[in-house]
């Protein structure tokens, strides 16, 4: 049997494996019963990806909420920013987001936001966690039972609230021509109505919400060649590439080269800090670009362990003007503290249309670096093995423990760490020269054997 994977991520399993229908009601249960702890009659807002198991797992987790005297407003097929803007919105006591992110077709999860809309912190999933293992869950009766809604204004609060940031009027006049991968995924539904209101002709490929996944969904190189292609033949002034759902961006350069997710938070600060300077907030395995960009502008950069909840935590707590991580995953606090692809869409447009630039030039202007990213299948109990080998090994470079283990070493650095959402542990290094980016991966590659 797989693991079921409870983290900050939230809990993420394969469907019919370690993720049943009876451990989503089991979990609605657990979560209402840990809200009634501070509130009674607690609201919970409710929206999933397009994925096939998710109508199954959306309703078993309501029905468990619901028997235990939580009330359910489901929002359908969302993007998981829109849950959490909703939950705003609605003032409800708390959102769940019925999603795997990237993680392939037989995976599902159920992800947990704060009434802010940002991600649990680790405390509560430990509480959550706590309780689910011990069963301490309640069982209402008819005269406590939680009722259901439904809402579908979702999708058209979320664009409206990510388009009131910028200057419309100019990147209208441009007619741009964009090239959009969603994946069949949630960001099938609102991508278009976005565009719309940006006036740009848009080449949608894979934007049936279906949950049939065109190619393996995690947004990176090897699954975009279609998307580059479309590029080139569309003669788009940028490419677009969505996970499941929406909260990832992935971008390819007008002449159809992929520049990848790193990319994405760069030229997403870079736009923002040309408009206001402050601090920006990004996690331990993010490409030292950003330090480079934040540069320029006289501006500080703060690391967190990767988790979104870490770096909008700490973005709240800096009252930082943007942040992100390395994955595609763009953070406004205007708009919410939660990656969000369609803040990062608008945004590259933006950026174009000020500075008179395509995006390869924009690229071409950030120092390059090379970012190998490892990928090792390993149980928790033998990567945390590996994490305390590898930061003995480095002990003389006085590693940064926050995550896993990350080793400096003045214009590259290198980490390892276990992954909150599988059952694999991953392993970054970042240099100038790719000869450099290799040897330090080979060099942790060594510690292992």
């Amino acid at each position: 049997m797989a693991e079921l994977i409870i983290s900050v991520s939230g809990v993420r399993g394969i469907v019919g494996d370690s993720l049943t229908g009876q451990v989503a009601f089991d979990f609605g249960r657990t979560v209402a019963s840990h809200l009634l702890q501070s509130k009674a009659a607690p609201t919970i807002v409710i929206g999933r990806d397009s994925r096939r198991s998710g109508p199954m797992i959306l309703q078993a987790f309501s029905a468990g909420a619901m028997g235990a005297g939580a009330s359910i407003t489901d929002l359908g097929i969302v993007t998981t920013p829109t849950v959490g803007l909703m939950t705003r919105f609605l003032k409800a006591d708390a959102g769940i987001v019925i999603t795997a992110s990237h993680n392939p077709a037989p995976y599902n999860g159920i992800k947990m936001l704060q009434p802010d809309g940002i991600a649990l912190a680790a405390p509560a999933i430990a509480q959550i966690r706590e309780r689910y293992e011990a069963h301490n869950w309640l069982s209402g009766n008819s005269d406590t039972i939680g009722h259901y809604a439904t809402d579908s204004r979702g999708h058209a609060h979320h664009v409206q609230t990510v388009l009131q940031y910028f200057d419309l009027r100019q990147i209208i006049q441009k007619r741009y021509r964009v090239v959009l991968d969603s994946i069949n995924g949630a960001g099938s539904i609102p991508s278009p109505m976005l565009m719309g209101k940006l006036g740009v002709e848009l080449i949608h490929h894979n934007g049936s919400a279906d949950g049939q996944f065109a190619h393996t969904p995690e947004p990176i190189r090897e699954n975009l060649t279609g998307l580059c292609d479309a590029v080139i033949k569309h003669r788009a002034a940028v490419g677009f590439a969505q996970d499941p759902d929406a909260d990832r961006l992935a971008i390819v350069d007008e002449t159809g080269r992929y520049i990848g997710e790193e990319y994405t938070l760069a030229l997403c600060v870079l736009n923002r800090l040309m408009k206001k300077k402050g601090a920006v907030v990004c996690n331990l395995s993010t490409s030292r670009m950003i330090d480079d960009i934040a540069a320029r502008f006289g501006v500080t950069v703060i690391r967190t362990p990767v988790g979104e909840a870490n770096v909008a935590g700490r973005m709240m707590q800096e009252n930082a003007i943007i942040g992100g991580e390395g994955n595609g995953g763009v953070i406004d606090l205007r708009v919410g503290p939660i990656r969000d692809s369609l803040m990062g869409m608008v945004s590259i447009l933006e950026l174009i249309t000020a500075t008179g630039k395509t995006v390869s030039q924009l690229v071409a202007e950030i120092p390059a670096y090379t970012v190998i990213k490892h990928k090792m299948e390993m149980d928790r109990g033998r990567a945390d093995v590996l994490t305390e080998k590898i930061a003995r090994h480095f002990a003389s470079y006085q590693p940064d423990r926050q995550d896993g283990v990350r080793v400096d070493f003045g214009d590259r650095w290198v980490q390892f760490r276990p992954s909150n959402t599988e059952p694999i542990a991953r392993l970054i290094a970042e240099a100038r020269a790719p000869i450099d980016a290799q040897k330090l991966i080979d060099d942790v590659l060594a510690i292992q054997s």
